[in-house]
């Protein structure tokens, strides 16, 4: 029983041993016919099989044979094969006949036409009745597209069944998986079509009929995880809905519902196939992602055939910002983007239009604009303008070209309008690690009061740009600050790496040339280097227009040539300055240091002129020469600046004949201002401007500023009078002037004196002085009038007052009381001793003529004159007056002086000779200059006709 068991095994192994390595040995070349019969009949085309048949019968029947080509040659849908397989059943084939199971087509390479032929070419051919065949390992060539490893099942149930298509591909490297079904058509000739298509990116579906002569009409849906999979579109899931239209010459999808990232939308897409393929996307949408479409066009590279998309939106996101009315095309073709028609309505109601094209990489766009509130329109694109004056940048329109490149965004072209401002430039920014900007600005008028209300600061400044370098160039034809203009102005400079360098900065303000220019390094300290500033101009009339203050507009000074010059450096803590002036014959020179941190600094200034009077007559208008003298002017003086207040450590002064130094302290308090120190003079000449002058004193001013002052002067000289060795306290409070213990040699004698004086808003000056001059000399006379003092030594006792804003007014309205003590003296104008003398004459008539001549000129020495005088407005009157005369002759003097008018109406009485006579008398009237003498000697002339 074992032996027939192994006997059995054997036999069978033998068995399928030769089922499995017979048929290799076998020559199938007879069955190559039949085989092709039976493909024909199965495919319903002409088959031809080249290559070499193989049969393997384990583990099931499969007949192939390779060099297959299904159709003739030239034939439409003809195409080729790497293998044909057939599985048989082994039944029939060990009876001798081929009963396929199963066809399949292994590596065929179809080529379709494309753009599709005729019409009818979308319908079933004629040729396929009854199919069930499969692909493998497939391509299909459609135009440029090309499926990879196609491997699909092909149905057909007969004559009247639908051709059922199922399958995959690999196209542009996406797995696909379709399903179609064509029918047959009916007695109209209209086929239905259906076809289903899966993506890793889309889902998609189309269904409807082939209508002969026009194609094919139907519905289609479509939707996917990532729509710029597919389209030059932003990323984001989407869905679309709507009727689809094939043809020979177009297949067209309109009429679509579309839902992209969430946003509803209304378009329509076409692919034009003819005379050449181009591909049309029009979308309509109450929202856009703008980022996602800007960034989509200009990344969508080459595509096979050019791509044109028409975008309408109610509203549109673009970096944050809401755009409003959207409008515009784009067309893509061989990676070049074209923009055209696009407008947009900005933030602040600003419509722009737009148009451009690339070129490469490169990006040219023509840009046109215009709006009722430009700013709102910046503001929204994050340009700072909340800090500019709010009636800036409202309404305004313009134009722009801009080129957009990998390495840079540059404007070479911009004009605008804003209002009454006038703008255009040009302008680049340079992409990298540090960014830089570059701009070229021309402006017709440029208030800088409305562009920096704040100033400019150039730490916020570099903040503001961050880590982009800036270059500017600026040209203004006329630049406002204040009531300042700088006509032709401009500025070229630049912000780079913590640096800002001014390497030039002209125009010219108020007729003169200014240029400037320096570098400003910010980091790791502020830190100014060759900074250099001049100005020169015909005269300074303009530049003194814009100081504060009166002076020296309208001076003589005004209008020389002026120049300056400034140059220095150094931290912001130490800044170094030197710099020069010189305004006619007038020269300054200086030099010193500036802590700008803490707003304090120290300078050495030289002032020097060849003529101080000269000076002093063009800078205030005064005629100097009389009390001046001549000789030149020079000023040094060490400075001192901070924000309590400005000091002069040390000064000396020369002026002609005028020689003081000293050192002044002016204190900024939290009311008026306060000047301190002590001032030395050698010599000091000091104007007069006589009683009867008109012209006010100014002592308005001391409202202004509060005072104490030590003054010392070895010689003063005033009105012809000279002092020696004064020393005083000035203080000056809230408009009261108080000169103290005011000390001094005058005329040989010992001054002592107070002045006063009060200045209040709405009234006039008020000035008070008292004191005495003791033990003075007079060797000169007094007035130089015809009756005068010509010498005499005393004392005199003043107290005055007087109220008024010019000398004369002060005169007219003096009030106080003089005291007299006079010895040694001689008083001009009448001759008492002669006249006493002559009254004794033993002749009346020859006496009286005698006296009368004496009344009427010579000069009176005297012993001793005591003399208290009231002045009361204006007018001094002589309450009690007592000369005695030399030779023990007495008189007395009573009357008035009218100062303001210069008159007098005095009353001179004089003991005669004999002492029971009348008092002889003598009246003076009228002006001082050259008053009327009238001798009053009636009554001594009755006394001695009585006496015989």
């Amino acid at each position: 029983m074992k032996r027939l068991l192994a006997a059995l095994a054997l036999l069978l192994l033998l068995v399928l041993g030769g089922l499995w390595f017979g048929p290799r040995f076998v020559d199938w070349e007879p069955w190559r016919a039949r085989l092709a019969e039976l493909a024909s009949a199965q495919l319903g085309r002409t088959v031809t099989l080249d290559g070499p048949v193989e049969l393997e019968l384990l583990p099931q029947p499969v007949v192939r044979a390779g060099g297959v080509a299904v159709g003739e040659p030239g034939e439409e849908y003809s195409f080729t094969a790497r293998l044909l397989r057939v599985r048989l059943g082994l039944a029939a084939l060990l009876g001798g006949r081929l009963s396929p199971r199963e066809i399949a087509l292994v590596g065929a390479d179809v080529t379709l036409p494309w753009p599709p032929g005729p019409l009818l070419a979308l319908r079933p051919p004629d040729w396929i009745t009854q199919l069930d065949a499969n692909l493998e390992d497939g391509r299909v060539r459609l135009g440029d597209a090309v499926l990879e490893g196609v491997s699909a099942r092909l149905t057909s149930g007969g004559p009247a069944q639908a051709l059922e298509m199922t399958g995959a591909f690999t196209w542009n490297s996406r797995a696909t998986r379709f399903t179609a079904s064509l029918g047959r058509p009916g007695w109209d000739g209209i086929a239905t079509f259906e076809v289903a298509l899966v993506l890793p990116e889309i889902l998609g579906n189309a269904r409807g009929v082939l209508i002969p002569g026009t194609g094919f009409e139907g519905t289609v849906e479509a939707s996917g995880p990532d729509l710029s999979a597919l389209l030059p579109s932003p990323p984001g899931a989407f869905r679309a809905a709507g009727r689809l239209n094939a043809s020979a010459e177009l297949i067209a999808a309109d009429e679509l519902a579309i839902e992209i990232a969430g946003n509803p939308a209304r378009g329509a897409v076409a692919l034009r196939l003819l005379p050449a393929p181009r591909l049309d996307i029009a979308l309509v949408a109450s929202r856009l992602d703008l980022d996602g479409w800007v960034g989509a066009l200009r990344a969508g590279g080459t595509r096979p055939w050019p791509i044109s998309i028409d975008l309408s939106a109610e509203a549109g996101q673009f970096r944050g910002m809401t755009l409003r009315r959207l409008r515009g095309a784009a067309f893509l073709e061989e990676g070049r983007l074209t923009l055209s028609d696009i407008s947009l309505l900005l933030p602040g109601e600003t419509q722009l239009d737009l148009a451009g094209a690339t070129a490469g990489q490169r990006l040219e766009i023509g840009a046109r604009f215009a709006g009722p509130d430009i700013r709102a329109s910046l503001a929204a694109l994050g340009l700072p303008v909340e800090e500019l004056d709010p009636t800036l940048l409202r309404r305004g329109e313009g134009r722009l070209r801009l080129v957009l490149e990998d390495a840079q965004a540059a404007m070479p072209e911009f004009t605008a309008n804003f209002g009454d401002i006038q703008l255009s430039g040009a302008g680049v920014l340079r992409h990298g690690p540090r960014p830089a900007l570059g701009l070229g600005l021309s402006i017709d008028t440029l208030d800088l009061a409305r562009w920096l209300p704040q100033g400019f600061d150039p730490q916020r400044a570099g903040r503001a740009l961050g880590n982009v370098d800036l270059n500017l160039r600026l040209a203004a034809e006329r630049v406002l600050l204040g009531e300042a203009v700088v006509q032709r102005a401009a500025l070229d400079g630049a912000l780079e790496g913590g640096r800002l360098t001014l390497r030039r900065l002209s125009g010219r303000l108020a007729e003169l040339d200014v240029a400037a220019s320096g570098v400003l390094a910010m980091a790791p300290q502020m830190r100014l280097q060759d900074l250099t500033l001049e100005a020169t101009g015909p005269s300074a009339r303009g530049l003194a227009g814009l100081l504060p203050g009166a002076w020296p507009d309208g001076t003589a000074l005004a209008d020389l040539p002026f120049a300056l010059r400034l140059s220095g450096g150094g931290t912001m803590e130490a800044l170094a300055l030197r710099g020069s002036a010189e305004m006619g014959e007038l020269r300054l020179e200086a030099n010193g240091t500036l802590d700008v941190a803490q707003r304090r600094g120290s300078m050495g200034l030289t002032l020097r002129h060849p003529g101080a009077p000269r000076l002093l007559s063009e800078a205030f208008g005064l005629d100097a020469g009389a009390w001046l003298g001549e000789g030149s002017f020079s000023l040094i003086a060490q400075l001192a600046a901070g924000p309590q207040g400005l000091s002069a450590e040390s000064f000396e002064l020369v002026a002609a004949a005028l020689r003081a130094r000293g050192a002044l302290a002016l204190a900024r308090g939290a009311g008026r201002p306060r000047l301190t120190g002590q001032i030395t003079a050698e010599s000091l000449p000091l104007p007069f401007p006589g009683w009867r002058s008109a012209d006010p004193l100014g002592l308005q001013t001391l409202l202004g500023l509060d005072a104490e002052l030590t003054l010392q002067a070895a010689r003063m000289t005033i009105g012809g009078a000279t002092a020696e060795d004064l020393a005083a306290t000035l203080r000056l409070s809230e408009g009261r002037l108080r000169l103290e213990d005011l000390r001094g040699r005058l005329a040989g004698g010992q001054l002592e004196a107070t002045l006063t004086a009060q200045a209040e808003p709405g009234l006039a000056p008020r000035l008070a002085l008292s004191g005495r001059l003791a033990e003075a000399t007079l060797g000169a006379p007094l007035f130089g009038l015809p009756l005068d003092l010509t010498a005499a030594r005393g004392t005199i006792g003043f107290a005055l007052e007087a109220t008024g804003y010019a000398p004369v007014a002060l005169m007219a309205s003096l009030d106080g009381r003089l005291q007299l003590d006079l010895r040694d003296g001689v008083l001009a104008g009448f001759d008492l001793a002669a006249a006493a003398q002559a009254s004794a004459a033993p002749d009346a008539v020859a006496a009286e003529a005698a006296v009368r001549a004496a009344l009427l000129s010579g000069a009176t020495a005297f012993d001793r004159l005591e003399a208290e005088v009231v002045l009361n407005g204006g007018r001094l009157r002589l309450a009690s007056a007592r000369m005695a005369a030399e030779g023990g002759g007495t008189a007395t003097f009573t009357g008035e002086i009218d100062l303001p008018r210069a008159t007098l109406d005095l009353l001179l009485l004089a003991r005669p000779a004999m002492p029971e006579a009348p008092d002889l008398g003598l009246r003076l009237t009228g002006p001082a200059e050259a008053p009327r003498k009238l001798p009053e000697t009636s009554a001594w002339a009755r006394w001695r006709a009585e006496r015989g």
